[in-house]
C-alpha cells in the first residue's frame, strides 16, 4: 500500500467509525466529542504504528514523543478536526491524516465524513483534480464563531465575501473544491490542524504559506503554528500584500 493509499484508507475508516459512534445515540455534545476523538485516535495510531513502524507520529490526542524530531518521515494526524461541529451533527468537520517528509507536508488525505448527506468524501494528494475557476466576487472562509480581525479586514479591502465555516480541514477543502477562494487564518493552530489539508491543497496546485509568505514547516519541537494562508496562486500576492498592511 502506498503512503497515499494508506492515508486515504485510514481517514475514510476513521470517519466511518466517528459516524457510528455518533449514530449510537448514547452520547451527547462534549461526551460525544471525547468518545469520537478517543475512538478514531486509537484506530489511527495503532494502524500507523503497524503499517509504518519506522515512521514518527504526532497526534493531537496522543502524548508527544520527542523521537519524531530525529525522523525524516512523520505522520501528523487529527482524529476529529472540528469536534464541536462533529458533536452538533454538522457537515463541516474532518479527519486529517498527513505525512510530513523533511518538514514538508507531502502526502495526506482529508476525510469529510459528513459531506454529501454523510455519504462522505476523501480528498487525497495522489488524486488531484482541477480547482474550479474563481467567481468575480471572491469568497473567504472564516471561523463561524470567532472570525479573525486580519481576515475580515483583508476581505473588506479586496471585496471578498465572508463564508463562516467550522473546522480547519473543512475550510481548506472548501478552497480545493471551489466552494471558496481564500482561507486566511491568524488565530493560531497546531501542526495537526493543517498538515494533511496543506498536503492536499499543494497537490491540487494551490498556494500554501504563513501569512508573511514564508513556508509552513512541520515536525517542529514546538507544534504551534500561528497562521496560515491557502488560496489560488493567482490571488496569493494580492492577499499577502493586504495582510502586510493590516499587520502594520
Amino acid at each position: 500500500m502506498t503512503d497515499a493509499d494508506l492515508a486515504a484508507n485510514l481517514a475514510q475508516v476513521a470517519g466511518k467509525l466517528l459516524l457510528d459512534v455518533r449514530a449510537s445515540g448514547m452520547l451527547s455534545l462534549k461526551a460525544l466529542g471525547k468518545a469520537g476523538d478517543a475512538t478514531a485516535n486509537q484506530f489511527l495510531v495503532h494502524a500507523i504504528r503497524e503499517q509504518r513502524p519506522e515512521d514518527g507520529l504526532l497526534s493531537e490526542e496522543e502524548k508527544d514523543n520527542a523521537e519524531r524530531l530525529s525522523q525524516r518521515r512523520v505522520w501528523i494526524i487529527d482524529p476529529v478536526d472540528g469536534t464541536r461541529e462533529y458533536g452538533e451533527a454538522r457537515a463541516d468537520w474532518a479527519v486529517h491524516v498527513g505525512l510530513a517528509i523533511d518538514g514538508v507536508a507531502t502526502i495526506g488525505a482529508v476525510a469529510l465524513p459528513g459531506a454529501d448527506g454523510e455519504k462522505g468524501l476523501v480528498l487525497r494528494t495522489d488524486r488531484p483534480s482541477a480547482v474550479p475557476q474563481a467567481p468575480e466576487v471572491l469568497r473567504m472562509v472564516v471561523s463561524r464563531t470567532r472570525p479573525a480581525r486580519e481576515a475580515t479586514e483583508v476581505a473588506m479591502k479586496i471585496g471578498a465575501e465572508l463564508v463562516p465555516m467550522g473546522s480547519a480541514g473543512a475550510k481548506a477543502m472548501a478552497i480545493v473544491r471551489g466552494e471558496a477562494d481564500i482561507y486566511l487564518h491568524s488565530g493560531g493552530q497546531y501542526e495537526w490542524d493543517s498538515c494533511a489539508p496543506v498536503a492536499v491543497a499543494l497537490a491540487h496546485g494551490l498556494h500554501c504559506s504563513r501569512i508573511d509568505g514564508s513556508p509552513l514547516i512541520y515536525n517542529q519541537a514546538n507544534v504551534y503554528m500561528p497562521d496560515l494562508l491557502i488560496c489560488r496562486k493567482e490571488h496569493a500576492q494580492m492577499v499577502l500584500d493586504e495582510i502586510a498592511k493590516v499587520a502594520v
